[in-house]
This record gives C-alpha cells, sequence and structure tokens, in this order.
C-alpha cells in the first residue's frame, strides 16, 4: 500500500506538471473519477473506451441515523426514537459502470460489495 501511494503521489504531481509520459495514462482497464472533491455528491461516469469499468466518487455527506445500539434496544420497527438516540454518520456516493461485454452484473455487485466492505472498515485493508 505504500508503494502504491507513493507512486500515485508521484503520477498525480507529475500530471499537475503535465510531465506525464503517453505510456503512464493509457492502455488501463479501470478508472476511478472522483467528483466528491470538487463538492459533486452522487454522478455517473461515463466508460474509457477499451476500458471494462469506471467507479464514480462522490464527496462524503454528514447524514443523521439512528444509533447501532438503539436499534438493537428496539428493534428497526419501533418510533420510540428521540433525540439522544440519534448520531451523525458521514455517508459517500458510489457507482459502477461497467461493460456488460467484460464485467457481468453478479461480478459488478460483488466489486461494489467488497469496496462497500473494505471503505466501511478501512482496517480490513491491512489485513
Amino acid at each position: 500500500l505504500i508503494e502504491i501511494s507513493t507512486d500515485m503521489k508521484n503520477l498525480a504531481l507529475r500530471a499537475r506538471e503535465n510531465k506525464l509520459k503517453l505510456e503512464e495514462f493509457q492502455g488501463g482497464s479501470f478508472t476511478v473519477s472522483n467528483l466528491g472533491m470538487f463538492g459533486i455528491n452522487d454522478f455517473t461516469a461515463v466508460i474509457n473506451l477499451p476500458q471494462a469499468a469506471i467507479l464514480a466518487v462522490g464527496g462524503g455527506v454528514q447524514k443523521v441515523k439512528v444509533s447501532k445500539s438503539k436499534l438493537e434496544e428496539i428493534g428497526f420497527e419501533s418510533n420510540e426514537v428521540d433525540e439522544k438516540d440519534l448520531e451523525t454518520t458521514t455517508v459517500m456516493t458510489v457507482s459502477l459502470s461497467a461493460d456488460r461485454r467484460v464485467v457481468d452484473d453478479a461480478t459488478a455487485a460483488l466489486f461494489l460489495q467488497c469496496f462497500q466492505s473494505y471503505m466501511s472498515k478501512p482496517i480490513r485493508m491491512s489485513l
């Protein structure tokens, strides 16, 4: 992970300085498009052919939810919630656009399940 992070920082720096070589940004099979840093919360990205897929990443948004302990106490069907049972959480929206000739729907869904699992508990990436 450290090596990937270092490489990505180096590529990003050279991209900002317009110093990337042609082979450094061509020939990929998957793209991550992050518009969250520009205040965009939700969008659908278009696949860069001949790539197989693109992941559109929106920005994090604060949302209010019922605390997990309160849900376990009262069950999911109850209206017995007051203000002290609420907490805020950050929610990030992603969408995956995939070429169905290369990636079927079940594989795309599995990828998103794994992605959600890692993003909800990043410590899993180090195991």
